[in-house]
């Protein structure tokens, strides 16, 4: 009875485990996946749980082994970055891809291979590159710096020599300082004519037109000019120009140079040229030797050179350049290659050029050094307002005068010569021209007779008649 019992049992639970081996095979679908990452199942609907459920009760009442999931119904499962972009880096999905990419980036037959070259991503890796640029930015700050400063230092020496010798000049000008823009005189105006260039213009005086002071101090607004500077010094100067009246100075031309600069001075002064020679003075004047003498008329030097002058000359002989009085004064000479075509204007003129002391390195407190010469500047110009030449060497002076119109004329009258030998071949060029371009054989026969009539007249000497009384 217990077998026949056994027997019915085992009948009726065999299909009853044979359906839970055929649900155990339909959940183990993805029992693959599993050793290589977790799947979070989103329940895609209430309905799908309820269907879940349904064959969970319905294999709980037959009797097989109940399959728990620990599966919560109230939560959500998020998706993270990782899990969303999953499928792009699928070995099955992208099967033999990445062996076609290395297939197409390799370059075709007969073509080079591109390569990708090595930008930099910031500029702080690659100064090296402007090291032209950074200089060129130092070198604009340096030049702005020193034209800066040289400009200050000049007007600062400006202003200290007016200040200096603003009393002497008021003492010996009514007006000191006239720009001559407005029509009343104006004094105490420095004229800025350039950085490095300023003059002051004075009139009101006895005997003198006016009288232009130019302050030519270096360039120190130039960076070049400043480094040529400190490898060659040269000095700061300061010249004066006094226009006299007509007729109040004598005719005579006088300089006394610094041997250094005589030969180029007389070179290139076209009454030095003319007018004077170089000649010794005499040893009693005690002159220094540095100063060379050139003089038309010895008499007029010895009267110049006076103790008072040459004492000055013997007190600052490195500041003073030169000292020159002409009556002939025109100027610097015409570099042209053709003969000048007329007299030169001509002026009496005293010129003062002074070295300012310090050879380049001046400063506002060596203006006031300079007054002694100022001084001699007047006193010179008293001394040829008063100075009457005797009467052998005004003679001598008028005979040099004369000689040099009479070069002027010959060179005038030979320019004229030629100008007009010049307009006769023009004028027997085209006669010719004419003859050579007549088509009537009679009228060009008739030109060319004339043409040879005038040339066989030309060449005849020229012979003068004369009257012989009986």
């Amino acid at each position: 009875m217990k077998s026949w019992i056994f027997f019915c049992l085992l009948f009726w639970l065999s299909p009853l485990t044979a359906k839970q081996q055929d649900v155990e095979k339909e959940d183990n679908d993805f029992a693959e996946f599993e050793d290589e990452e977790e799947f979070v199942v989103e329940p895609s609907s209430e309905k799908s749980r309820s269907a879940d459920g349904d064959n969970d009760k319905q294999t709980n009442k037959e009797g097989a082994e109940p399959v728990t999931e620990d599966v919560e119904e109230d939560e959500s499962t998020v998706e993270t970055e990782d899990e969303e972009f999953e499928h792009f880096i699928d070995e099955d999905e992208f099967e033999g891809f990445e062996k076609e990419k290395s297939q197409a980036a390799k370059p075709k037959d007969g073509q080079p291979e591109l390569k990708m070259a090595d930008v930099p991503v910031h500029l702080r890796t690659n100064w090296d590159s402007f090291y032209v640029e950074i200089l060129m930015l130092a070198g604009l700050g340096v030049y702005f710096l020193n034209f800066l400063q040289g400009k200050s230092k000049n007007h600062k020496l400006a202003q200290s020599w007016l200040n200096a010798h603003r009393d002497i000049l008021e003492q010996n000008f009514s007006i000191v300082g006239d720009d001559g823009t407005s029509k009343d005189a104006a004094s105490g105006t420095l004229m800025k004519e350039s950085e490095n260039v300023y003059a002051l213009w004075c009139s009101g005086r006895t005997c003198v037109e006016g009288m232009l002071v130019e302050l030519k101090f270096l360039k120190r607004q130039d960076l070049i000019s400043s480094i040529s500077n400190m490898l060659k010094p040269s000095s700061d100067q300061i010249v004066i120009q006094v226009d006299l009246d007509q007729k109040v100075m004598d005719k005579f031309v006088f300089a006394i140079v610094q041997k250094k600069s005589c030969s180029k001075l007389h070179k290139e002064l076209l009454d030095l040229n003319q007018f004077t020679e170089k000649k010794n003075v005499d040893k009693k004047l005690d002159i220094p030797g540095s100063f060379q003498v050139l003089s038309e008329i010895m008499e007029a030097t010895t009267a110049v050179l006076d103790k008072k002058v040459c004492q000055v000359l013997q007190k600052y002989e490195s500041s003073v350049e030169y000292i020159h009085f002409s009556d002939q004064y025109a100027g610097i000479k015409s570099t042209d290659d053709g003969q000048p075509s007329k007299m030169p204007d001509v002026k009496p003129v005293l010129m003062f050029v002074f070295n300012v002391p310090g050879k380049g390195k001046s400063k506002p407190s060596d203006m006031d050094s300079m007054k002694p010469l100022l001084q001699m500047v007047f006193h010179c110009i008293d001394k040829i307002s008063r100075l009457q030449l005797s009467r052998e060497a005004k003679q001598k002076a008028e005979k040099n005068r004369q000689r040099a119109e009479e070069e002027y004329e010959r060179l005038t009258h030979s320019q004229r010569q030629e100008a007009a030998q010049l307009r006769r071949e023009e004028k027997r060029r085209a006669e010719k021209e004419r003859l050579l371009n007549e088509e009537d054989p009679d009228k060009a026969r008739k030109l060319e007779e004339r043409e040879n009539r005038r040339e066989l007249k030309r060449k005849q000497p020229k012979m003068k008649m004369m009257k012989v009384q009986g």
